[in-house]
């Protein structure tokens, strides 16, 4: 599209804000101060690092399997710059548990540490960008139709380890990062019971 285009749409677009007693370039300022947590899995399909043959389970609306898709760390960081350089302001970027930067180890969930983070630490403090945190209750041997309120200890206390660490890992983060990390937990326990 050509530039002029652009900014003709624009200075329609303006005028009826305006004629609503909207300030468009106030607004856009406004705008530049609001952060957006962006969530690393649509750049890969939720596939994660941990596992990238498994299968997703637990509710998971997606495939796994789309064209053009992250296969490792440093393309999906590429994919998110590319995909930040178009939406202005200073964004965060939320990564789930299985994102982890676990080299050849094979780190089961509940033994995930900050450590395994670091460097996406590092690279988000490069990149002017604040990291958020999810824990992963999907996706797992473990996580069938019940995570956290799972009836089995065994299993039940497997998440619960899973879930401080993210807690823990989170905390490293936003103490990295000098700014909260925020950190969402998602399980897919539907039970009323």
């Amino acid at each position: 599209m050509k530039q002029e285009w652009i900014q003709k749409a624009y200075e329609i677009a303006a005028e009826r804000y305006a004629a609503v007693g909207v300030d468009v370039e106030k607004a856009l300022r406004e705008l530049q101060k609001v952060s957006i947590s962006l969530h690393c899995w649509q750049a890969d399909d939720v596939t994660g690092f941990e596992n990238t043959d498994g299968q997703l389970t637990g509710g998971i609306q997606a495939t796994g399997n789309h064209p053009g898709k992250a296969r490792n760390i440093d393309e999906l960081r590429q994919d998110i710059l590319k995909a930040t350089s178009y939406i202005p302001a200073r964004h965060r970027l939320n990564l789930h548990a299985t994102y982890g930067d676990f080299g050849d180890q094979v780190v089961d969930r509940d033994q995930i540490e900050p450590a395994h983070f670091r460097g996406w630490m590092e690279w988000a403090k490069e990149n002017r960008m604040y990291l958020d945190f999810n824990s992963t209750s999907f996706s797992h041997p473990k996580s069938g139709n019940l995570t956290l309120a799972h009836p089995d200890d065994e299993i039940r206390n497997f998440w619960i380890e899973h879930t401080k660490r993210s807690r823990a890992i989170a905390e490293a983060m936003g103490q990295f990062q000098g700014d909260p990390c925020i950190m969402n937990i998602w399980v897919h326990d539907g039970s009323k019971d």
